[in-house]
């Protein structure tokens, strides 16, 4: 493991507990909350690697292909969907008893234009925003404190889809339960495809869009 300098301990330190005031605190963000910590983990990774945010973040130039982001990513998002919907959501639900609380989206269902808008904050909060935070930063920044033993990376993915699944607690018992399940399918992926944040982005991206999809014909 490469010797961590100050510069690369205090500023995550530093980072991590503007966001946690962000997320915590009494300001409220509301939908622009994930874009706003996002910023500011760009701008943290610039100063902590020189002028080399992106890369830091796992968003690799040489992976950013047409087959990786428009065929392989859609194809694997597809998949997780069909998972979500027979196999997870029905054993979670079954496990606690109670459903995923939905209705925040209720009002989404045949109106076009309201999904259409929220597409777009889906791709830049959840698609974009939730895989900086949480794949790219949280996760990456846990590697290289922690390295890359199996049971490093075991705990790695287990500790932040348990709170990725936190985060998502409007959702319910469930909705938690069963987020945090994607989460760490989502970290698995992070790790296996050697930290391309493109492609685990244009994963969520693509599973929220085909969500949205159903909550609009009322498939939910």
């Amino acid at each position: 493991m490469n010797k961590i300098t100050l510069r690369q301990t205090l500023i995550p330190l530093i980072t991590i507990g503007i966001i946690c005031f962000l997320w915590f605190g009494p300001i409220r963000l509301s939908y622009i909350e994930n874009i706003v910590v996002a910023i500011l983990i760009i701008i943290a990774n610039y100063i902590e690697y020189k002028g080399k945010p992106f890369s830091a973040l796992g968003f690799q130039r040489k992976k950013f292909t047409l087959k990786n982001i428009l065929v392989l990513a859609p194809l694997v998002s597809l998949g997780l969907f069909i998972f979500y919907v027979l196999v997870l959501v029905p054993g979670i639900t079954k496990l606690t008893g109670a459903p995923i609380d939905y209705s925040s989206f209720d009002q989404l269902e045949g109106d076009l234009s309201a999904c259409l808008i929220a597409l777009l904050l889906v791709w830049a909060t959840a698609g974009f925003g939730e895989e900086i935070i949480f794949r790219g930063y949280f996760m990456r920044q846990f590697v290289k404190f922690f390295g890359e033993s199996n049971v490093s990376i075991v705990f790695n993915i287990v500790l932040l889809a348990c709170f990725f699944g936190f985060m998502h607690s409007y959702q319910g018992i469930t909705g938690q339960l069963v987020t945090g399940i994607v989460g760490a399918i989502l970290a698995l992926l992070f790790y296996l495809r050697k930290y391309d944040l493109w492609f685990v982005v244009a994963v969520h991206g693509f599973f929220d869009t085909i969500a949205l999809i159903c909550i609009y014909f009322g498939l939910t």
